[in-house]
């Protein structure tokens, strides 16, 4: 049956979280009808990327000097959310919980809560870091916490944005604010949990001053408009993406740090290269078969583990008192930022 979602109240105010979506990612959802079911007043895209480091070490990244349209789109997670919804041919079982999964030669079988049970040839595991189907079906995964989490709030500014994109390694710490609609912009501030549980719960007033401070005052003075929430961070590695009738996608089969903010854009990629091997596939062919899901398996390891492995070098790199450390990661910077052929590689790899 057609399910459609309620309006969600992101019609009527900012989401606290919102996502950089890559154009190859915007393209998918084109594609498949979404991206056009979103307001256009509500998507921002993302022309420059300012990039500082702790000291006065800077990287520059600029969607015209590419060749690009745009770097980035900025959408807030409701409002993607209620586009995925529209027009989705699907069955919708509510309230329910999942009991069991069994895998079977020929099926899979899932029982809910309520003793119903639903037959198919293949499952999807897209169901988050804590993932049901992930244990079911008997892949380990890794799991680490970063001992850090991330306060996500949203600011009418004094200046505008002229939809650049910043972000401050403050010496462990990490603060990106992103380009929303009108004067606005959205923060992501990844902070030992001990500071990011201070700053969640300091008065408006008192947010604003330390989030303008920690920002040099880019875009002027902040007024609050969304109000803080914060959630911890952690990375988690599934040690297969596929089982017998079992594929997981997104962060049931891995969880990054969100300084590059790529996490999304890796699901988006699941979901994509998924879909065109179920698609390409030979006549009659079985979708649950492990042969066939390891096709996606193998297109996935190499992205996923080159954007886990430079994420982590990141947060390692940057997250260190180290006095070489720093000396190297800030001269990085500088240098990358002088070698625009570098620079490119770098965005057209973002771009996917």
């Amino acid at each position: 049956m057609a399910h459609q979602r309620p309006a969600s109240i992101a019609s009527q105010s900012f989401d606290a979280r919102v996502y950089a979506l890559s154009p190859g990612n915007v393209a998918f959802l084109r594609e498949i009808g979404a991206w056009q079911a979103i307001p256009e007043d509500r998507v921002v895209a993302v022309h420059a990327m300012r990039i500082h480091g702790d000291d006065s070490s800077r990287l520059d990244f600029d969607a015209y000097g590419a060749g690009v349209p745009a770097l980035a789109w900025i959408v807030e997670d409701s409002l993607l959310q209620d586009a995925l919804w529209q027009d989705l041919e699907v069955d919708v079982l509510v309230p329910a919980q999942c009991d069991a999964l069994n895998l079977e030669p020929d099926r899979a079988l899932l029982r809910l809560d309520d003793e119903r049970e639903i037959s198919a040839k293949l499952v999807v595991g897209a169901d988050g870091a804590h993932s049901f189907v992930r244990r079911q079906a008997g892949i380990a995964a890794t799991d680490r916490d970063y001992g850090q989490s991330a306060v996500v709030a949203n600011f009418r500014c004094e200046k505008p944005h002229a939809n650049v994109a910043y972000q401050w390694f403050q010496g462990g710490a990490v603060l990106a604010l992103l380009p929303l609609a009108g004067h606005h912009v959205s923060m992501v501030w990844s902070l030992p949990a001990a500071e990011a549980k201070r700053i969640s719960v300091l008065e408006d007033k008192a947010l604003c001053q330390e989030a303008e401070a920690a920002a040099c005052g880019v875009v002027g003075g902040l007024a609050i408009v969304t109000a803080p929430r914060s959630y911890p961070l952690r990375r988690l590695a599934a040690e297969r993406l596929v089982a017998p009738r079992v594929a997981l996608a997104g962060d049931a089969g891995h969880v990054i740090h969100p300084l590059a903010g790529q996490g999304l854009n890796l699901g988006l990629q699941d979901a994509r290269t998924l879909a065109a091997v179920l698609a390409s596939r030979e006549p009659q062919r079985d979708p649950g078969e492990l042969r066939l899901l390891r096709r996606y398996e193998r297109a996935r390891a190499e992205p996923i583990l080159a954007m886990n492995s430079m994420v982590d070098s990141l947060f390692r790199l940057f997250g260190t008192d180290d006095r070489v450390a720093a000396r190297l990661r800030n001269a990085g910077l500088n240098l990358t930022d002088r070698l625009p052929v570098l620079k490119n590689m770098l965005i057209r790899q973002a771009m996917t």
